[in-house]
């Protein structure tokens, strides 16, 4: 089947993914904080979202409603989370952005430009494949695809959630000061943020299966769980905690992805 509406789709996108971009990018050098693209992030999808469903006219699809208000809710609370932690009173530029003002020099801006900004633009554009996918065709009436995505989608959204709050009051606590957390989902994977947001966009690959060409999709949730498990989620957040006692101990019996039983020592 051809492919040629949903390449269509995502060269109407990619303009309007760039643009976007490029005004956080001016907005983070106005306010002299990079970490601000994390806020972005999330809300680009929504904007992606609600771009696609203005673009199809009055009658886009169910399907396009359904993949739209999924991923309206994952990057508003993906948006909140982060502006929360990020932008609390007191709090500095995040350490990795920080790290990479001092260390650039007179490149930094060009730098901040091309390798934040529009390196996330371009995972964006990726990532949101399915949702791209889903509005480029109408395709045929809700069947049992898009029941089972949206399944996937709502499990791998219950364990992102949870295991965000479990955290937050584990770090809430001054008693647990220093020590790794190791209870809840926590308890059966390292990262059960991580592997739910991926398995929401799985979720969202399985709809766009239901339409014609829609194994383009599927870029979007191999795109994410990659970036999570082999560049910036699991690496650069074990890396920091690598060579601790409690946490060697933690990694030795605790899956790193996919929550399975923890392994006896």
């Amino acid at each position: 089947m051809s492919t040629e509406p949903i390449l269509q789709t995502v060269a109407a996108v990619a303009p309007l993914v760039f643009v976007y971009m490029t005004a956080w990018f001016v907005a983070a050098m106005i306010v002299r904080r990079n970490d601000i693209v994390d806020i972005a992030w999330g809300l680009g999808f929504i904007v992606i979202a609600v771009w696609l469903l203005l673009r199809l006219g009055p009658a886009p699809s169910m399907r396009l409603y359904i993949a739209s208000a999924l991923v309206f809710v994952w990057g508003a609370r993906l948006a909140w989370h982060i502006t929360r932690r990020n932008l609390r009173p007191g709090k500095t530029e995040d350490a990795r952005y920080a790290e990479w003002r001092r260390s650039w020099g007179r490149w930094f801006v060009v730098r901040s430009f091309l390798q934040i900004f529009m390196l996330q633009g371009l995972f964006m554009l990726l990532i949101s494949a399915p949702v791209q996918v889903v509005g480029s065709s109408a395709g045929p009436a809700l069947g049992a695809l898009d029941f089972l995505g949206i399944a996937v989608w709502l499990g791998g959204f219950a364990f992102e959630s949870v295991g965000d709050a479990q955290l937050a009051r584990f770090l809430a606590d001054p008693a647990n000061k220093g020590h790794i957390m190791d209870r809840g989902l926590w308890a059966l994977t390292r990262h059960p943020n991580y592997f739910g947001e991926a398995t929401m966009w799985w979720g969202l690959g399985v709809m766009a299966l239901s339409i014609p060409g829609g194994w383009v999709g599927l870029i979007g949730p191999i795109t994410i769980t990659w970036l999570l498990t082999m560049v910036s989620g699991i690496p650069l957040t074990e890396r920091a905690l690598a060579g601790g006692q409690e946490w060697e101990a933690y990694k030795a019996r605790t899956s790193a992805f996919v929550p399975l039983p923890p392994r006896r020592s």
